[in-house]
Order: C-alpha cells, then sequence, then structure tokens
C-alpha cells in the first residue's frame, strides 16, 4: 500500500502544485502584479515546492538524507536530463543575461553550499551540517537573487502573455490554493514514507533514493516546463526555468529547511556537489563553443549521456 501511496504522492505533489499556482496567479494579477512578476516569482515558486514540501517533511521526520539527496539529485537532473531532453526538441539559445549572471550566479551557490556543509572540517570535526545560521545566509543570498530578478523584471519586456495566467473569480482562487496546499502536504508526506520504505525494504541508502527517484520526480514540473517551451519553440523560458529552479533549490530550499532546523550533512554527497559543478561547467563550454550561444543537439545528447552515467555511478556507489 505504501508504494501504491509513493506513486500517488507524486501525483498530488505536481498537481498541487499546479493548482497552487493557478489560484495564486489569478489574485496576482487582480492586484495589478505584471506578469514577469508572477512567472519570476509566484510560477518559480511553484515549481519548486514539491522540492521545499519532500525537504520540509524529510526533516521533520529526521531523515534529512532525503531531502539533501533530493536537492542535489534535482539539480542535476535539470541541468542534465532536462535541458539534454529540451536541447534535443530543440537547440536552445542562451541569452547573454544567462550564461553571464544567472548560470555564474548558481555556480557560486554551488560552492556556497559546498563550503558551508564542509565547514566543520576546518575545526577538525567530523559532525557536518547545513547549521540554522548556515541557512539564514543562504536565505540571504536568495533575497539578493530575487533583487537581481526584480531589476531585470523592470528592465525587460515581459515573457509571459496574459492569456498564460487563468483569471477566476477570488472564491475559486482561494479554493484552488488550498486544494494545492493539501494535496503539497499529503503528496510530500506519502513520498518520503515510501522513499524510507523502500531504502530499507531493498537496503538502498536514503541519500540514493533522493538522488534518483525522488529528485527526478519533483523535477517534473520543470521537466513537462522546459520540454513543451522547447517545443513551442520559447527556448528562453526552458533555460531560464532550469538556471532559476537551480538557484531556487540551492539558497530557498536548503537555506529555508536549514534555519528551520540543522541538516546534517554526510561527506559522500561532496561528489554530488561536485557533479553539479561539473554540469554547470559543461553548460557554460557548451554556450562558449560554437559560433553562437546555443546548447546544440548533440550537447544535449552527451548532458543525457553524462546524467545516464551518474545514475550508474549511484547505483555503484549504493
Amino acid at each position: 500500500m505504501i508504494y501504491i501511496l509513493f506513486v500517488i504522492g507524486f501525483v498530488f505533489l505536481i498537481k498541487g502544485a499546479d493548482l497552487l499556482v493557478d489560484g495564486a496567479t489569478s489574485i496576482g494579477k487582480k492586484l495589478n502584479i505584471s506578469s514577469i512578476i508572477i512567472g519570476l516569482t509566484i510560477v518559480s515558486f511553484g515549481t519548486s515546492l514539491p522540492e521545499l514540501l519532500v525537504n520540509l517533511i524529510a526533516s521533520y521526520n529526521d531523515t534529512p538524507d532525503i531531502g539533501v539527496g533530493n536537492v542535489l539529485g534535482s539539480n542535476v537532473a535539470n541541468i542534465l536530463l532536462i535541458l539534454g531532453i529540451s536541447a534535443l526538441i530543440n537547440p536552445l539559445p542562451i541569452t547573454k543575461n544567462t550564461y553571464f549572471i544567472e548560470v555564474p550566479f548558481s555556480l557560486t551557490a554551488t560552492l556556497l553550499v559546498g563550503f558551508l556543509a564542509n565547514a566543520a572540517l576546518f575545526n577538525k570535526s567530523e559532525d557536518l551540517a547545513i547549521s540554522q545560521a548556515d541557512g539564514f545566509i543562504l536565505l540571504f543570498f536568495f533575497f539578493l537573487f530575487m533583487g537581481y530578478v526584480y531589476i531585470v523584471s523592470k528592465q525587460k519586456k515581459s515573457e509571459f502573455s496574459d492569456e498564460e495566467f487563468k483569471e477566476m473569480t477570488t472564491t475559486k482562487s482561494v479554493i484552488l490554493i488550498v486544494i494545492g496546499m493539501v494535496g503539497l502536504y499529503f503528496g510530500g508526506q506519502w513520498v518520503v514514507d515510501g522513499a524510507v520504505a523502500m531504502a530499507r525494504e531493498f537496503g538502498m541508502s536514503e541519500t540514493f533514493i533522493g538522488l534518483t527517484i525522488i529528485a527526478v520526480g519533483t523535477s517534473l514540473p520543470e521537466l513537462v516546463t522546459s520540454a513543451v517551451a522547447a517545443f513551442k519553440r520559447d527556448t528562453d523560458i526552458a533555460v531560464g526555468n532550469v538556471v532559476g529552479s537551480n538557484i531556487f533549490n540551492l539558497l530557498w530550499i536548503l537555506g529555508l529547511s536549514a534555519s528551520i532546523k540543522s541538516i546534517p550533512y554526510d561527506s559522500i554527497s561532496n561528489s554530488d556537489i561536485f557533479m553539479i559543478i561539473a554540469s554547470s561547467t559543461a553548460l557554460i563550454l557548451a554556450v562558449v563553443i560554437g559560433k553562437r550561444p546555443v546548447i546544440s543537439r548533440w550537447e544535449g545528447f552527451f548532458f543525457l549521456i553524462a546524467y545516464i552515467w551518474y545514475i550508474i555511478f549511484l547505483i555503484e556507489r549504493g
């Protein structure tokens, strides 16, 4: 039964986030908030809600390895799996802001998480953790990023048409928000419970479950959003969605989770941090190599091969 709830949990997580975003964006339009601000805040938060709920519930249930694995695994999947699939559908041009500011900011956020998580080594302590103080540091940099988003939104013309956001009655919007929140709560609980049960039954580590099944499952909103955007040739949205989600995962989700409760950190996760760094570097190189800043189809294929290799590495690591 718990495995059935595990699958249903993913459905509740994704649909719950979708309903919450629909309700919140409708209210945002009624308050005359611009489409670009809605897209870069409410929608970005919405696609990151599954990861956030899984992390908070995993931390509350004293299974932090699932939460850390979820964030790190999602970030690797976002770059290698999601951008790989999107580039195979259509080559992805990269804007100057993305490869000069947003990708390097995402890379810096990865290095910051790695440094804070391993800071105890400088005190010759073996008990590694992302402490509450570290959580507030991550949140500080997250709000700096949101300041950047606000400035960019003022300079750039909206990439989101008004038709993308359904305007509904206030009552219907509130009902959707409530249903979405309920779906997120139960979905997150069932996913975490199922992951713990699988880890125990099949002798797999909670970190492995978080890095693979949960990471891909909670990245489904980003995968669908980016793949559809690539198919429609809205490539800026496809790339921006992935890079923005990675920053949200590292600074907002880990920052908020750690600020509530210190997160124990296993040094084995350093190889996953390295994989995110390598993936982000590969993304920058994909832009630099070639006559124009674009992720080509063959580079997307290389990303997918790299992701398959990473999964094999995780299986061998156990």
